[in-house]
C-alpha cells in the first residue's frame, strides 16, 4: 500500500497514513532499542479505510539498527 497506494487486500486506494509516534513512557507506535525514548524506531501504519486492512513500515535508515539488535 505504502508504494502502489491500493490494497492489495480488497483493491480500493483510499488510503492514509498514520505516522509512528514515541511518545512519554513508550506509547506510541514504535519499536524500542535502548531504555528512552529517544532511542525508539517509529513505525508507520498505511490503512485502507474501505476495508480496515493495515500494514506496518520502518523507514530505511533504521534496518541496520534493527537487524544488529533483534538477528
Amino acid at each position: 500500500m505504502k508504494n502502489t497506494g491500493v490494497c492489495p487486500k480488497c483493491g480500493h486506494s483510499n488510503i492514509i497514513r498514520i505516522p509512528g509516534q514515541v511518545k512519554a513512557y513508550g506509547a506510541g507506535n514504535n519499536i524500542p532499542m535502548g531504555m528512552t525514548i529517544f532511542s525508539y524506531i517509529p513505525v508507520d501504519r498505511y490503512l485502507c479505510l474501505n476495508c480496515g486492512f493495515s500494514e506496518e513500515w520502518i523507514e530505511p535508515e533504521y534496518l541496520p539498527a534493527l537487524e544488529e539488535k533483534y538477528r
